[in-house]
Formats: C-alpha cells, sequence, structure tokens
C-alpha cells in the first residue's frame, strides 16, 4: 500500500499511513510557549493540559499507532524551563506509544532531557516513503527522495479580510509539489522533483506565523518559496484558498 499523509478536518494535524504504521503528525507544538510569553510582559494563562487532551484526543479518535512531532516540540532554545519539560513528560508518559521527534530550532539539546522516544538529526528522516524535516534547514537527500515530502517550522497563515474591512488571521497548511533546482544546487546533485510537498500549520494555536500572502515578510525555511511549486492554501476545514500567492 502506498504512503499518505491526510490533513484532519479542522485540525492542525494529519494523518500518515505508513509502510507498517499509522501515525500522528503534529508540528510546532511548542511546549512551554506560556513562559516565553510570560518572560516577555504577557500574562497568559497555560494551556498545556489543553494541548496534551488535544493531541490525545486526536491519537485515540484516529486509531494511529504512533506520533511524529515535526520539530519544536519544546519553545525554549536549549535547556527549557521546569514547567516546559514538565509538559512535555507528562504528555510523552500519557501518548505511551512510539514517538518521533524531528529536531527543530526551538529543541536545543532535548535528547537530553527526555528518554525513550527518537529523535532525529535536523535534517530530518525517511519513514517509509515520507519524508519529514522541520523545515529551519535543508532536507537531507534521503529526506528529499521519498514519496511525499511533510515540513514545518513556518506557521502558515492568511490574512484574510472581510467585505468591511475587517480581517483575521487563519492557520493554513500549504500544499504543491517540490521543485528540484533550489535542492540540487544546495546539495550538488540532481533529484527527480514533482512529490508531494505539504507544509504543516502549527498545532500550538498561540504562536505567530507567515502570513503566505503578505510577502513582505519573507519565508522562514532556506528552501522556501522556491522550493515549493504549484503552491496552494488551505484552511484548516479543508476550505482550497486557491495559490497562495494570488489570495
Amino acid at each position: 500500500m502506498a504512503s499518505s499523509v491526510e490533513p484532519i478536518p479542522g485540525e492542525a494535524a494529519a494523518i500518515a499511513d505508513l509502510s507498517r504504521s499509522r501515525a500522528l503528525v503534529v508540528a510546532d507544538y511548542h511546549a512551554g510557549l506560556e513562559v516565553a510569553l510570560r518572560w516577555d510582559g504577557v500574562s497568559v494563562p497555560s494551556n498545556a493540559a489543553a494541548r496534551r487532551d488535544r493531541l490525545l484526543g486526536l491519537k485515540a479518535e484516529t486509531n494511529a499507532d504512533r506520533v511524529i512531532i515535526l520539530g519544536d516540540f519544546g519553545n525554549a532554545i536549549g535547556a527549557g524551563p521546569e514547567e516546559e519539560i514538565a509538559e512535555i513528560h507528562d504528555l510523552l508518559a500519557a501518548l505511551s506509544c512510539p514517538v518521533t521527534v524531528v529536531k527543530g530550532n526551538h529543541d536545543g539539546d532535548i535528547e537530553e532531557h527526555i528518554e525513550g522516544i527518537e529523535v532525529t538529526p535536523a535534517h530530518g528522516i525517511r519513514i517509509g516513503d515520507v519524508g519529514f524535516a522541520h523545515g529551519h534547514t535543508w532536507p537531507s537527500p534521503d529526506v528529499l527522495e521519498a514519496d511525499i515530502l511533510c515540513t514545518a517550522h513556518e506557521h502558515p497563515q492568511v490574512n484574510l479580510t472581510d467585505e468591511v474591512g475587517g480581517g483575521r488571521t487563519e492557520r493554513i497548511w500549504l500544499r504543491g509539489t517540490v521543485n528540484p533546482e533550489p535542492f540540487a544546487e544546495f546539495h550538488g546533485r540532481s533529484f527527480d522533483g514533482g512529490a508531494p510537498f505539504i507544509v504543516f500549520p502549527a498545532f500550538n494555536d498561540l504562536v505567530g506565523g507567515t502570513w503566505v500572502n503578505a510577502q513582505k515578510d519573507g519565508f522562514l525555511s532556506p528552501f522556501l518559496p522556491d522550493g515549493l511549486s504549484d503552491g496552494e492554501a488551505y484552511l484548516l476545514n479543508g476550505t482550497r484558498l486557491g495559490e497562495y500567492t494570488r489570495i
């Protein structure tokens, strides 16, 4: 059976049917974010329990047998504060299933604070026919040669304006295909390209993000937007907004 990655309607999460497993995939969990916000003078109650329960509920509803965190499991670069580490430990204890953390730029030395889970290098990992990389650095050739490429880091969003001038920001999925040219230039070798390319929204709804329809701010990933061909935006509820450059 071919691998597939399908967003869960209404959620910033997807199900990846891999060769030998069914994975719940989320990106940019940012455990302990509220601690960092308090350091910045913003008083926000902890949403740790709500985040944990939401992820546990999705795992149960989808019958996933493993969980993949697509980078930035934690929020503090380097050794996180006690609240952040406690949130991570509580979630892992409740999951009781194999967990893979694809290391993101906020994860620092996270492998020194947690045991019993797989932490991959920053360039990502290929599981079955799907390549997973956080996106703050270039994916490895093995990841790029997968049938599907999944990245995160960008926290993609759109700013929507209604007919009376009101606006709102929505998290989105970016979906397109791999343009091999920038990856070939970086790695000094050719790639086929054309594989489905999915940029995940942030699971943590308190983080900011890249407004893909406000290009003056640019993208964060070194391979975006050039590495994404035919990119289209989708709201979490599945609504297709069309080419993100025309929203």
